[in-house]
């Protein structure tokens, strides 16, 4: 099976390096395929184990044509993903988080001029060129903002990374203004974060919250389980409502994992929920 596994993959690296008129296609299939096969797997040891392997190979993809939108996009992904999962090393955790964010403002470069540099841009030029783009763009949107909210997450210790989560929080608000449905919704489920970062006595707004995390599971008809995870991590703990917590950790275990773009999420959600289940007596 490993000689299958790497024959095919050796065949793939001689196609993409073959034909010069499908390479750019072929490629993005190709990135574009692996992260949904990621993301739908149901193991997250095996994707773990896998997926450094998977960032040399989206790398080199990269290398050789390093002005494809999708293809860093993907790339993007890709690291931010693996790093907000499974990367607890703070200084790997940084440096990997910042490979994400490369690729991910080469994309936003590639893609229009005028946003190159975006997220150290003044906020008022930010908000102007965010308040361009299209419902064509929200895939690129929301990318985005996930990829910066990664690298803000693993540079909370410096405040100047931690001074870009109103640019964020505007992009992904941009999002949930052109298209709410996109990606199960989970614009609502940042939203529902940013918004339950602080105690209400220093600024948070939890009912803001709990709203963005309703609409967020609503919008996913409750198939995406870590909504309820962070709902009852944020509101449910800020707001010490013990019976909404236990409810909403209780149905993530119920649930089913399996859910087309999901499934890998969902898995490590049960294991978060039971992990905040075990810790709840002393919590409340």
């Amino acid at each position: 099976m490993m000689r299958f596994i790497r024959l095919s993959f050796l065949l793939t690296l001689l196609f993409l390096a073959g034909c010069s008129s499908v390479v750019t296609s072929a490629s993005s299939r190709f990135a574009n395929n692996l992260s949904n096969a990621i993301i739908n797997n149901d193991d997250p040891e095996t994707v773990e184990a896998a997926t450094a392997s998977y960032l040399l190979l989206i790398d080199s993809l990269i290398e050789g044509d390093p002005q494809n939108e999708s293809l860093l996009l993907a790339g993007s992904k890709l690291y931010g993903a693996y790093t907000s999962a499974f990367v607890k090393e703070p200084e790997r955790a940084k440096r990997l988080s910042r490979k994400a964010r490369d690729y991910n403002d080469r994309a936003l470069c590639a893609h229009d001029s005028r946003l190159c540099n975006l997220l150290d841009q003044p906020y008022d030029y930010f908000a102007a060129a965010i308040g361009t783009l299209k419902l064509e763009d929200v895939p690129l949107l929301y990318t985005s903002g996930t990829v910066w909210a990664g690298w803000i997450q693993a540079n909370s210790n410096d405040w100047n990374a931690i001074a870009n989560l109103a640019k964020v929080k505007a992009m992904m608000t941009r999002v949930v203004e052109l298209d709410e449905t996109y990606s199960h919704g989970e614009g609502h489920l940042y939203l529902g974060v940013f918004a339950t970062l602080l105690p209400p006595t220093l600024g948070g707004k939890p009912e803001e919250g709990r709203e963005h995390f309703e609409r967020a599971i609503q919008l996913s008809g409750g198939r995406d389980l870590m909504a309820k995870v962070e709902y009852a991590r944020r509101y449910a703990r800020i707001t010490y409502d013990r019976p909404l917590h236990d409810r909403l950790l209780q149905e993530v275990l119920d649930a089913d994992a399996v859910a087309p773009g999901l499934t890998l999420s969902n898995v490590l959600a049960k294991r978060q929920a039971r992990e905040l289940l075990a810790s709840a007596d002393k919590y409340f």
